[in-house]
């Protein structure tokens, strides 16, 4: 397999001018899937299985992570292309705390942070997200609404990139700045326990809620997304590691990933929560959380893939 290098220029330097760099590209025998008779027509096709309000991501390529100047980078968004050979349906909406209740009978623990059929679910595990999404697929064959060789299942980190990004380039799929009036994060400059809340690369001060706020309370993406900036951390089911993975669906769900300071591992989540500032509701930001853990902070938005 050969790979052959590919040359972006950025504008994001602080102090003007561009610079270029280079981003691993994908092989050039690298091949999208044939299509499956389920998949959507178009990208944001809307579709309810098994109760879940659901959008269509079409297969396609896309440069996963952040440019070197993009304002408020973190380590570990080095750019990668991306191949998404099969096209998937993903969650309209994070899994609220009704559409929980309805699978699942029950919650894992109790809400401090918002709660109501209409509020997202958080405080689960990485194992009772599994869960959720097992009993989900169960229901969905049994009532055929979906194929013998689809699943609900969580989201790889390429595939919640690029489904947040919906085409767009910019550090969020709205443009390059933000402002609580367009996703619930702290955006009052000093908010939040340590004081850290404001709006991104100078936008518009907004307010600083400090908790969970209904699902859909913000203007979609163009692919009819709701909150993939802010409300609450999603988990991915990748394992946790550095350097973003690039090339063809890539999917590190058994490829154990780096160890944490006290010797445990992660998990991968994304899009930023209630109770960060706006930089952290990047798309390429990336955060990691142990699996065994849950905080009023994380919680998801489930897929439905091709196996």
């Amino acid at each position: 397999m050969r790979w052959t290098v590919l040359w972006m220029c950025s504008w994001w330097l602080p102090m003007g001018g561009a610079a270029c760099y280079s981003i691993k590209p994908l092989p050039i025998d690298a091949r999208l899937a044939s299509p499956s008779p389920f998949d959507g027509r178009a990208a944001g096709e809307a579709r309810v299985i098994a109760g879940i309000r659901l959008r269509f991501c079409p297969a396609g390529t896309f440069v996963m992570g952040s440019p070197p100047g993009e304002p408020e980078r973190r380590p570990g968004e080095n750019q990668v292309e991306v191949m998404i050979s099969k096209g998937f349906f993903i969650g309209q909406y994070e899994v609220s705390q009704g559409e929980w209740w309805r699978v699942m009978g029950s919650f894992p623990d109790s809400f401090n942070v918002g709660h109501g059929d209409d509020y997202p679910m958080y405080r689960v595990t990485f194992a009772d997200v599994e869960a959720f999404a097992r009993r989900l697929t169960s229901r969905a064959h049994e009532s055929g609404e979906l194929p013998p060789d689809w699943e609900f299942r969580l989201p790889t980190e390429a595939q919640w990139e690029y489904a947040a990004r919906a085409g767009s380039t910019t550090p969020i799929w709205f443009g390059t700045s933000a402002s609580s009036t367009q996703g619930n994060f702290l955006g009052e400059p000093g908010s939040g326990e340590r004081g850290t809340g404001g709006p991104y690369n100078g936008g518009q001060v907004g307010p600083a809620f400090d908790r969970t706020v209904p699902v859909g309370s913000y203007a979609p993406n163009p692919w009819g997304l709701y909150d993939t900036c802010g409300n609450v951390n999603e988990w991915c089911r990748d394992w946790a590691r550095g350097e973003l993975p690039g090339g063809v669906d890539p999917d590190l769900y058994d490829v154990l990933g780096d160890a944490n300071d006290a010797g445990s591992y992660s998990r991968s989540r994304r899009g930023g929560c209630y109770a960060d500032p706006g930089w952290a509701c990047r798309s390429a930001f990336r955060q990691r959380f142990e699996p065994e853990r849950r905080h009023e902070h994380i919680g998801l938005r489930i897929v439905a893939v091709r196996r």
